[in-house]
């Protein structure tokens, strides 16, 4: 009697063993942020105003989860217009030919209480390279219009010549970029109830 017990906590909706949600990044809640180091003596930031994407978290089985994320080059925003255009340009981003970067995910691992590290790939300017993000997250909470939200931070380091994102020789030549970005992703998102887990659609 008590394992028939043990057992139906375990497979009742909502209790015991999680099963996998699908979470909608929410752009209008979510920051992708850059930052560069400027003839090595200070640090230029900036962010994307544009972030979609879908993460697929499975609470009960975290290496089941996974994570695809879009970022708009076009929003560009380092509070310098003309500094935006020429990142835009092709010098650097070439955005009308490459308007978008993209992540996703091929492992992920529980490193502690609330924390990740997600391994995938980066496609920046047409170059695909892998990459690790280091990754908090919050437990689920209750929005005003009842939905189901959560967060997301990630962050990363990346060398932007990996991806092509060089100048003219002679700048190259000189520590006027730094060649080290980090990347930094906090995000927010809802629970995506038409493609959730039917079993989960009661869960409170």
């Amino acid at each position: 009697m008590k394992l028939f017990f043990l057992l139906a906590i375990a497979l009742a909706p909502g209790l015991g063993l999680a099963e996998s949600a699908v979470w909608k990044i929410d752009p209008s809640h979510t920051d992708s942020q850059f930052a560069v180091r400027h003839l090595a003596v200070s640090t230029v930031r900036g962010h994307f105003g544009k972030t979609t994407g879908t993460v697929v978290m499975d609470d009960g089985n975290i290496g089941a989860s996974r994570v695809e994320a879009t970022i708009d080059v076009n929003t560009i925003d380092s509070r310098v217009p003309a500094r935006d255009a020429h990142l835009r340009s092709p010098d650097f981003f070439d955005a009308a030919r490459h308007p978008t970067m993209s992540f996703r995910s091929s492992k992920v691992e529980q490193k502690g209480d609330g924390a990740l590290e997600v391994a995938g790939n980066l496609t920046i300017k047409g170059t695909t390279r892998p990459v690790v993000f280091q990754v908090t997250y919050s437990k689920p909470v209750r929005g005003f219009n009842g939905e189901d939200r959560r967060g997301f931070s990630a962050t990363t380091r990346i060398d932007r010549k990996d991806f092509g994102l060089t100048w003219s020789k002679m700048i190259e030549a000189g520590p006027v970029v730094g060649d080290e970005v980090q990347i930094t992703v906090d995000a927010e998102a809802t629970k995506d109830r038409a493609t959730t887990p039917a079993s989960m659609k009661g869960e409170k």
